[in-house]
């Protein structure tokens, strides 16, 4: 015990220290022992304070640890997007510089996004609008059925690797025989490669106006309208190399992908770690079309130099998600459509299949979108609100397959349901866009629909393509819904996917499917 009034400094005074005016009681003294300042300090503080102090040190380091690790790896895209493929006439394919080359730097200082300001008016997309709801229906709660967001993350099947495993050599001819396609099939897909090979720009880029890119003489006809879309037409170009096997670092068409990635990395418009692919004709459509073709070549091959600018994709798409309803639309965070959801939560699974950074909240943000357009307890979908059109319905289902939901979920199964009794789109105005989803939705699923669509699916496409003949031979031609934008090309990079469904993707569902999940 100290006296009162005296110093508490005066407890740690050194035993030949000069002393204070108030000396301590000798006795006291000889009685304790001498202790230092920092022992006094941590016994006058209470236990539990010294524990949480400590504990808040330790968490703020193991924090900060990761994040300094990422900044010291990140990197920078350099770009150029000032220059659309029209306006780049002097390179020449020889001239790029090949992507493991590339100089990619993200040490620029971000730049803060504007708030997306939508204005009461709807905002129509330069590509015509699918199908809107026919019919307004309850919203049904299907929470209780959505399965947790891990089932995204788990692999596909009980192959090895990733998703894109079956377009290797050695599984592709496997799965092409086992999921229902031939060798015309196959040749069909060999003969629309070759055509979209032989539309490429100089600079890399593709058009929609496919003219610009012709390498054979000849009057080419139905060329889309959309000729200032470079980042659009390039990725539908550059989509069915890669699910065919062909990337810029084998195959056939090296040199061609090579292009194809460079130019579409070089009109990425970067702020800070968000790399932009939308443009005026087409906006989020473009974007998400771009990322799904870096994440694919990313995924693919691995290639380290791609993994910056696919990554950029994924955050632009993470950073434009409605905060609200979950969905994407036109205009970052504006309130979504099924359409423009479906080709951003595939990029989404594009980058994940690569393991890139996927936030677990626009997961389900994504799912809770899905929520607000589904009809018929889940087996259906609208366009911005509940409804049933075809494409939309095609587009919801898959979506909530790589979302998780199980083979059995009774909506999945009415939905499927749904497409095998109104089959694929044909003759002269078959709409692309809904076989290409459809497909996927049907080959998924498997069983005797599968059987049945796949069948008159693969032999319409293989009939209607063009055989000979140039410059049209190998391409496809429908008057369906985006044909007017988009053209000969879209066609016929749509026809080429859907053709290449049996190994593009490996099945969702399957007896030795992984039950690992991949941890975010």
């Amino acid at each position: 015990m100290r006296r009162r009034g005296a110093k508490v400094n005066d407890m740690a005074t050194p035993p030949n220290a000069p002393q204070n005016d108030i000396e301590p009681d000798h006795d006291e003294e000889e009685a304790r022992p001498t202790v230092s300042s920092r022992f006094l300090l941590l016994t006058a503080v209470p236990s539990w304070l010294v524990s949480l102090v400590v504990h808040f040190l330790l968490i703020l380091i193991l924090v900060l640890l990761p994040v300094a690790q990422r900044v010291s790896q990140n990197r920078d895209i350099v770009v150029d997007d000032t220059a659309d493929a029209e306006e780049i006439d002097e390179f020449v394919m020889e001239s790029f510089e090949p992507i493991d080359e590339m100089k990619l730097d993200f040490d620029k200082p971000p730049e803060q996004m504007e708030e997306a300001v939508i204005a009461e008016e709807n905002i129509v997309s330069d590509f015509q609008e699918l199908e809107a709801a026919t019919q307004q229906m309850d919203l049904v709660d299907f929470a209780d059925q959505t399965a947790p967001f891990s089932d995204m993350m788990t692999n596909d099947a009980g192959l090895t690797g990733n998703g894109t495993s079956g377009r290797g050599q050695a599984t592709r001819t496997k799965m092409l025989s086992e999921g229902g396609g031939n060798g015309g099939s196959e040749a069909a897909v060999v003969a629309g490669i070759k055509w979209i090979a032989d539309h490429q720009l100089p600079d890399g880029t593709w058009n929609f106006d496919h003219r610009r890119g012709a390498k054979k003489p000849g009057e080419s006809k139905n060329f889309g309208e959309f000729s200032n879309s470079p980042r659009a037409a390039t990725a539908m170009g550059l989509l069915p190399f890669l699910g065919s096997g062909h990337t810029h670092k084998e195959g056939k068409y090296k040199k061609e992908v090579n292009a194809g990635l460079t130019a579409l990395v070089r009109l990425m418009k970067v702020r800070g770690v968000q790399g932009d692919l939308t443009e005026a004709q087409g906006n989020m459509y473009s974007h998400g079309l771009g990322s799904i073709a870096l994440c694919e070549a990313y995924a693919m091959t691995q290639d380290k130099n791609l993994a910056a600018p696919a990554q950029a994709s994924l955050n632009y798409i993470v950073s434009s998600q409605d905060p609200v309803g979950g969905g994407w639309r036109y205009q970052p965070r504006q309130a979504g459509d099924t359409s423009v959801v479906g080709w951003q939560l595939m990029a989404l699974k594009s980058g994940h299949m690569g393991y890139l950074e996927v936030p677990r909240n626009t997961i389900n943000g994504a799912m809770k979108f899905l929520d607000s357009v589904q009809s018929d307890g889940g087996a259906k979908y609208g366009y911005v609100d509940p409804g049933a059109g075809t494409a939309t319905t095609s587009v919801g289902l898959l979506c909530r397959m790589y979302l998780g939901w199980k083979k059995d979920n009774p909506a999945l199964e009415k939905g499927v349901d749904f497409l095998a009794k109104t089959g694929p789109s044909v003759g002269n105005n078959a709409n692309m866009y809904y076989n290409y989803y459809a497909t996927q939705v049907m080959r998924h699923y498997s069983g005797p629909r599968w059987d049945a669509w796949n069948q008159k699916q693969r032999d319409f496409l293989i009939n209607t393509q063009v055989k000979e003949g140039q410059p049209e031979a190998g391409s496809w031609h429908f008057n369906g819904s985006h044909a007017d934008k988009g053209g000969r090309l879209y066609n016929t990079s749509l026809a080429v996917l859907t053709l290449e469904v049996y190994y593009r993707h490996l099945p969702i569902y399957k007896n030795t499917a992984s039950e690992e999940d991949f941890p975010l």
